[in-house]
Formats: structure tokens, C-alpha cells, sequence
């Protein structure tokens, strides 16, 4: 029986594997996080998969992995062969991509994904997308931030539902590291994750999850929009 893998605080969780997989590192952990079978496999080698080449160990099946998923997030053709618009590999994840990478399976199935640019957003604005992130994610579900300077986005980072008084832990896949990621150093800029502090984009879990019903897809609302992201002037 699979255990379920977890990170909190203080953990210290794979390394991504080569300069411009860290978006695919952070896909391959939350694919680990909501699929048992899936960490299990990583950890152990045990149960084959027919998506990801073999590996004798747990960071070679981790690297093969990332690799399968940026193929699938930069080509043409998404996870579930959902038409993709493609993106050079050595310019890392990008966003549209990583988000039809979390619906296919990187997120609990029924989930569906948004795409926020935050890096125009004001102090008040950017508090505001903080609580948004503890909302959307606090039901367990991952999502990435982009991270960088005034100028770029350059690292991708992992948010999940922290414990406690922790309302946010991020997952820094450039070093492994699992640390707060708190509202005032939010709103500040000041992240300090593997060198950069501006939140450039999150791709979140906009709130809401398909239901099959009769055949056609229904949106029903888990956690309701409070604020959006305004720009500054």
C-alpha cells in the first residue's frame, strides 16, 4: 500500500534536476503530492510506469520524469493531447503550459486552473492575491508562482497549504527547501527564493471543479473569488 507523500515546513524535498527544470520539478512534486502510486514510484522504483524511461534511482526517476513533463508543457501537444502553444525549453515552463499540466493530473481531477499576473499588482493587491493563494489552496490542491527580479520572471516555485498559524509553505525546488511563505513578505517583495523576491504570475486553482453530469461539464464554486488584482499606477 502506498503512503502518502507530504511536505511541510523544514522538509527538504527533491533538487530539480538540470538549470531550467524548475517548473517541471515543481509539477513532478505535485503530481507526487496528490497521486500515492505516483511518489511511491519515484521513492522506490516500484510499479512501472510506460510514461517516464526507467531509472535505478530515486533522483534519476525524478529527472526522467521532469524531463516527460516539459515535453509536454512546451510542445504542441499538452497532457491528454489538448492543443498546446509551444515553448522553447531553454526559457524554462511556461505558464499556459504548466497550468494544463496541473488539470492533467499534477492536481486532484475535476480541478481546474487560472493563470494571475501579479508583478503590476499594488502592496494592497498583492495582500490581496496572498489570501487568495490560502483560500485556493488550503483544500490541499498545489499551485506554482513565478518568481523573479523588477525586470523578469526566472525561477518557478511550488505553494502549498501550510499548518497552523503557517497558512502558506512553498516549496523552493532549487534547493529542496520547504519554508513559510507569509503575507508581508509577500507584499513586500522580499521572497528570497533562490535569489529572487518579485512574484511575477501564479497558477492557481481558480476556485471551482467540473462535475459530469448528463454528459455536459458544470462548474460548482469551493472557494469564492474576494478580491482581484488591481494595477498600479
Amino acid at each position: 500500500m502506498s503512503m502518502a507523500f507530504r511536505l511541510r515546513a523544514g522538509d527538504q524535498g527533491p533538487v530539480q534536476q538540470s538549470p531550467v527544470t524548475c517548473g517541471s520539478a515543481c509539477l513532478t512534486v505535485a503530481r507526487m503530492l496528490v497521486n500515492p502510486q505516483f511518489a511511491h514510484w519515484i521513492v522506490t522504483g516500484e510499479g512501472a510506469r510506460g510514461d517516464a524511461p526507467e531509472g535505478a534511482t530515486e533522483t534519476e526517476r525524478f529527472a526522467a520524469y521532469e524531463r516527460v513533463v516539459m515535453k509536454r508543457t512546451n510542445g504542441l501537444y499538452a497532457g491528454g493531447h489538448r492543443l498546446n502553444l509551444p515553448w522553447p525549453r531553454r526559457l524554462g515552463t511556461p505558464p499556459w503550459g504548466a497550468k494544463k499540466e496541473l488539470e492533467f493530473g499534477a492536481a486532484r481531477r475535476s480541478t481546474t486552473y487560472e493563470v494571475e499576473v501579479l508583478r503590476s499588482a499594488t502592496r494592497t493587491a498583492r495582500r490581496a492575491a496572498h489570501q487568495r493563494l490560502v483560500e485556493v489552496v488550503g483544500d490541499g490542491e498545489p499551485a506554482l508562482l513565478y518568481v523573479g527580479n523588477a525586470i523578469l520572471p526566472r525561477h518557478v516555485v511550488l505553494v502549498l497549504p501550510g499548518d497552523g498559524d503557517r497558512v502558506l509553505d512553498v516549496y523552493d525546488p532549487g534547493t529542496g527547501l520547504v519554508s513559510p511563505l507569509d503575507q508581508d513578505t509577500f507584499a513586500a517583495r522580499r521572497l528570497r527564493l533562490s535569489g529572487w523576491d518579485v512574484p511575477w504570475i501564479a497558477v492557481q486553482p481558480d476556485g471551482l471543479r467540473r462535475v459530469q453530469a448528463f454528459g455536459f461539464a458544470t462548474g460548482m464554486s469551493s472557494a469564492p473569488r474576494t478580491s482581484g488584482i488591481s494595477a498600479s499606477a
